[in-house]
């Protein structure tokens, strides 16, 4: 083994290195991206060194069984697919540049997962969260109050959220411009109630960062005490803060925001595919998961106020109810 962890395989290194400095520089995928290839080929290149086969010649069975050994340890179904999409990009790449003919993942299918809904927090509980940081005393009110709303009213994900800069954001700071997934850029909007709690904030900002010593009031919009850019830990440590005070059970985290604007949206009639601009989806069968999300709460309505739902509401229910004779 290698100091990094990687087998003693020069071959083997050199061409996951050449992939990963592709995807770097040619793809623009991000740090975090390109560290979470790094660790699934490093996996897979063990693997291969274990049991004596040659990555550059695999054969489909040999790259099966290695998936098959990862369902055996009890991975998640999607941390596998996702280890299996890394291995597929290591090969496509290698024949782009004739180091390989075939794929040997090209038969392969990606393991069943199951389908998992969202947590979303619905508007009572959005607004709930939001004034959190107001009543519960605790972290940087202020910052916190403003931090939660920018990125529910935008639909920002959280790498998003904390490389968003003073500089991209517009002059009525109702707008920005942000880059997301795969160096795309788009533009957000912030709702009324998110642009007043971002400008409540920034003259706190200001003075944090001049008591830090930091006379350039330009670059991240959400810093930490210490007038340091807030990283993406520590977005989530400030959310997981909050969702304990909630108590309503849900396992909210910052993506919560994220999905709860999606569904939000979705519920209110706008369009799926504008609201896959917004969210910078590339395919729009990811953003279609939030109609599953109103269609989950339809089937709520229903079993609660239909005759034959089962519902033990239906009298509240049929109390809203006009009927024309």
């Amino acid at each position: 083994m290698t100091e990094n962890g990687l087998v003693k395989n020069n071959a083997s290194q050199t061409l996951v290195s050449e992939y990963l400095s592709y995807l770097e520089s040619v793809r623009g995928c991000s740090a975090r991206t390109v560290d979470s290839y790094n660790n699934d080929l490093l996996r897979y290149a063990n693997y291969c060194a274990n049991h004596g086969i040659n990555i550059e010649q695999a054969a489909p069975y040999e790259v099966q069984k290695f998936i098959a050994d990862l369902t055996a340890e009890r991975m998640a179904s999607t941390s596998i697919n996702r280890c299996l999409s890394s291995i597929r990009g290591l090969y496509r790449w290698m024949i782009r540049f004739e180091k390989r003919a075939d794929n040997p993942c090209a038969s392969l299918r990606n393991v069943k997962t199951p389908v998992r809904l969202p947590t979303v927090l619905w508007e009572k509980e959005m607004a709930d969260f939001a004034a959190l940081p107001q009543t519960s005393g605790i972290l940087w009110p202020v910052r916190d109050k403003a931090l939660i709303l920018a990125m529910y009213s935008a639909g920002m994900r959280i790498s998003e959220t904390v490389s968003l800069s003073m500089e991209n954001m517009s002059r009525s700071l109702d707008e920005a411009k942000i880059t997301g997934k795969g160096g795309k850029q788009r533009y957000v909007f912030f709702s009324q109630e998110a642009k007043s709690a971002i400008a409540e904030y920034l003259p706190q900002r200001t003075a944090r960062l001049r008591m830090a010593g930091i006379n350039e009031i330009k670059g991240a919009l959400f810093i930490s005490r210490k007038g340091k850019p807030i990283s993406v830990p520590g977005v989530r440590w400030i959310i997981s803060c909050y969702a304990q005070r909630t108590g309503s059970g849900k396992n909210i985290h910052p993506h919560s925001l994220r999905h709860s604007f999606a569904t939000h949206l979705v519920n209110a009639g706008c369009d799926v595919r504008v609201v896959q601009e917004m969210l910078g989806h590339s395919s729009l069968s990811t953003t279609q998961r939030y109609t599953h999300v109103n269609i989950e709460n339809m089937k709520k309505v229903y079993a609660m106020a239909h005759p034959h739902g089962g519902g033990k509401n239906r009298k509240n229910v049929n109390r809203g109810l006009r009927y024309e004779k």
